[in-house]
């Protein structure tokens, strides 16, 4: 199952880190639409952070060698859904550093995720 879960993040990374890097205006467009909707937005992020981290460390709960990075990611996100959820206020703040102007900054992290996605593909296919 450790080998599923690893497959499963790279795919999901690297999709959303190649939408990243093409499209940082759109993520922009979703992040103002979500603080626009305000607390409420903030719970459509903190359940989709959540789902994804605790599908992780459901079944990929890896605390040695290099599996541990998707774990932590895994941790990672369910902290982040747990901050939406739980301080939506918080996380309005957070997304006000979202704007037209900072759009950029969705290409470096979707660089990011990309190289995270070959990580996990590598230890999914050659480790």
């Amino acid at each position: 199952m450790e080998r599923a879960t690893e497959i499963f993040a790279a795919l999901f990374l690297l999709v959303i880190g190649v939408s990243h890097l093409l499209q940082p205006m759109v993520w922009v467009e979703w992040f103002t639409a979500l603080r626009g909707k305000g607390r409420a937005g903030m719970f459509v992020e903190g359940v989709m952070s959540l789902a994804f981290g605790a599908f992780i460390v459901s079944f990929h709960n890896v605390w040695s060698g290099l599996p541990v990075v998707l774990t932590l990611v895994g941790w990672g996100q369910v902290l982040k859904g747990l901050v939406r959820l739980a301080l939506p206020e918080f996380s309005l703040r957070v997304y006000a550093r979202v704007t037209p102007e900072r759009a950029w900054t969705f290409r470096v992290g979707g660089v990011g995720a990309i190289a995270l996605s070959g990580l996990l593909g590598w230890l999914a296919f050659f480790r």
